[in-house]
């Protein structure tokens, strides 16, 4: 996979969902919040360096855990999924988890501007299941929240997500195995 951030930014609104679950304690987490500095979040279209994204991920993901990680990818998932909407990607009621997934796909497209157009593939799809290869650098284990959130939110039920395939076991890229009821 190519790990380069060069030239690529996603808007800003995404920093902010990120920032989210922590904004009350921002003396609690001062390090996370000065990554942000003099980073304007107050437009959430501008467009923002997606390293400033990655290290805010990384820096949760290495002090607080991956499961912070998920819940800031079901803020993110919360987001993206009323930018699909409001986008006409996916319809407002009644869309099934293979739109919403679709659509996520689309949705990267659009609000990460990347130069090498990476993102998100989907490479099998069948009942119940729909598996995802993550090309762009946004970090792994946010997206297994981003993923579950997107899914959920169609009234799907029993979603798991979960790597076939993983960057951190020596695999070229993440591959992720979505199912659900």
């Amino acid at each position: 996979m190519d790990h380069t951030t060069d030239g690529v930014t996603l808007f800003a609104v995404f920093i902010s969902d990120v920032l989210r679950n922590y904004e009350d304690r921002k003396d609690d987490y001062s390090e996370l919040f000065q990554i942000v500095e003099g980073v304007d979040l107050s437009d959430p279209f501008a467009k923002v360096p997606m390293s400033v994204y990655n290290e805010l991920c990384q820096w949760i993901e290495d002090n607080l855990g991956k499961f912070n990680l998920i819940q800031v990818g079901r803020n993110v998932g919360e987001t993206a999924y009323e930018a699909m909407v409001q986008n006409n990607l996916i319809p407002k009621e009644g869309a099934t988890p293979l739109q919403v997934l679709e659509g996520i796909q689309l949705a990267a497209a659009n609000m990460i501007q990347d130069p090498k157009k990476r993102g998100w593939e989907i490479l099998e799809q069948g009942d119940h299941m729909v598996k995802m290869r993550r090309t762009q650098t946004f970090n792994s284990k946010l997206q297994l929240g981003l993923l579950g959130g997107l899914v959920r939110k169609t009234g799907a039920t029993s979603v798991n997500v979960d790597y076939e395939n993983s960057i951190e076991d020596g695999a070229e890229y993440d591959d992720y195995i979505i199912t659900w009821m």
